[in-house]
């Protein structure tokens, strides 16, 4: 992991985060949510990780294929959920692969919805697979599901290679698109607050004078997770997966031990969706 980059210089280009892994995303500065495709390379063969909206598509690609990765080389389209963020650019992914061995990989709850995406290619279930997909060279990649975080078939995937967790909207941030950066590192400062930040988006924190890195964790897992029950069991299951780095969907990527134990542990403690609405409202009364 030593050959990571410190910064976030030349997020105009894919960026290798871990030994034959891209992120092929751009920092979306136009106020939309922030995404975040991944490219895993071995060999000749290629896995592409929530692959992008249909706006999006060309900007990915592109990245795709600095990365000296040829279309036809990718024979996996992995989809943590249904999400048109995600899925948006099936049939145009699908069209440039144009390979009859294509697949797309997802959940069989997801797959009714993903199915709507004109999709050609056929469409497996990761159960079906022993929730295991060997690439050709070996490398492992391992699929837990997280029922209802958000969707009822949402799942993280493993790279038993690299230890990379691709962990969809888990992990995910929204807001302050100025100040977004593709690695988390945490300040100290932010590590050591123990303040609840406020509900507001842009909220900045006193000590570092950014938008507050924990504000815009809550507040995207308040909206986007249905109830703190199926957050809690995710959590869970990542803890037990133990990564090395976390790669969400949204947000910032998250690369040392000390950041991601403090994100467990401040998800875990946070009121989501409807118990988060429920809260509230009985503050109210």
């Amino acid at each position: 992991m030593s050959n990571l980059p410190n910064s976030d210089d030349g997020l105009d280009q894919p960026l290798e985060i871990a030994k034959g892994i891209y992120w092929v995303g751009f920092a979306d500065l136009r106020g939309r949510l922030q995404c975040n495709p991944y490219l895993i390379v071995d060999g000749d063969e290629a896995i592409l990780i929530d692959g992008g909206s249909r706006p999006d598509f060309s900007t990915i690609m592109r990245k795709v294929l600095q990365t000296g990765t040829k279309p036809h080389q990718i024979s996996h389209l992995i989809y943590q959920h249904y999400d048109p963020d995600l899925c948006g650019s099936i049939p145009n992914i699908e069209a440039l692969i144009d390979s009859p061995t294509l697949k797309v990989l997802s959940k069989h709850e997801n797959n009714h919805f993903i199915h709507h995406y004109s999709v050609q290619s056929p469409i497996l279930c990761i159960d079906d697979l022993g929730r295991t997909l060997t690439m050709r060279s070996g490398r492992t990649l391992r699929f837990f599901p997280t029922p209802y975080s958000h969707a009822a078939g949402s799942f993280v995937t493993f790279d038993e290679a690299t230890g990379v967790l691709f962990s969809s909207d888990l992990f995910g941030a929204t807001g302050a698109q100025s100040s977004w950066r593709l690695f988390a590192d945490l300040d100290e400062l932010c590590c050591a607050c123990d303040s609840t930040p406020p509900d507001d988006l842009e909220a900045e924190c006193g000590p570092v004078g950014v938008p507050c890195p924990w504000t815009l964790l809550y507040n995207f897992h308040r909206e986007v997770m249905p109830c703190n029950t199926a957050l809690r069991h995710a959590l869970t299951v990542i803890e037990k997966i133990a990564p090395r780095m976390i790669a969400p969907q949204h947000g910032s990527i998250l690369r040392s031990p000390r950041d991601i134990a403090e994100a467990i542990r401040r998800l875990g403690a946070l009121d989501v969706g409807i118990d988060s609405l429920m809260s509230r409202s009985a503050l109210t009364l």
